[in-house]
């Protein structure tokens, strides 16, 4: 989620524009999030990780 879409309820300004304290350190709070270490990970691309990790696993469970 970005700070473009959202609107602060306690001055009903978009939270991008940072018009109060709260929108302030929303904004703040949302950037750091938004660089975390799975943050540039498209959700997809994770999904199939996961997948082949788990196809991984029963093959090699298998041929013990």
């Amino acid at each position: 989620m970005t700070c473009d879409q959202l609107v602060c309820a306690n001055c009903n300004g978009r939270v991008i524009d940072g018009r109060c304290p709260v929108c302030r350190a929303n904004r703040a709070r949302l950037q750091q999030e938004q660089h975390g270490p799975f943050a540039t990970l498209n959700p997809t691309v994770l999904l199939v990780v996961l997948c082949a990790a788990v196809l991984a696993l029963a093959l090699l469970m298998m041929t013990r």
